[in-house]
């Protein structure tokens, strides 16, 4: 019979959840302050401006939009997969590699706390 552990200790999950805690409220700053930019890349006209300028300053704040959305939208999901390794502390599942089914290492799990997969799982993909 193998000595491995099948999950974390309740210890170890509470001290995972506060240190996801902390990245969701910051993660959600994050998102608020991405929100407020694009709301004051819209509000930024170009009327006073030449019409040289004005047709160049228009295609920085059409590509500056779409960084936005794309860095919101990262944000959104990196938030989502937060809030789903809060779920798994509280199914007692998290931590658990879904490919292996082996621990996946607290030093991993701390740089990467939504992690689902260990290393080995992530090289097996490629």
């Amino acid at each position: 019979m193998s000595d491995e552990r099948v999950r974390y200790s309740d210890a170890d999950l509470q001290e995972f959840k506060a240190v996801i805690r902390e990245k969701i409220e910051k993660a959600e700053k994050d998102l608020q302050l991405i929100r407020e930019s694009f709301i004051n890349d819209q509000n930024n006209g170009t009327d006073d401006t030449s019409p040289t300028f004005k047709a160049f300053e228009e295609g920085a704040e059409t590509l500056s939009k779409e960084q936005n959305s794309i860095l919101a939208g990262r944000q959104e999901k990196f938030l989502r997969d937060l809030k789903n390794a809060l779920i798994r502390i509280e199914n007692k599942t998290y931590g658990i590699c879904r490919v292996t089914g082996k621990l996946i290492p607290k030093e991993r799990l701390f740089a990467v706390p939504h992690a689902t997969l260990s290393i080995e799982a992530k090289n097996m993909q490629k």
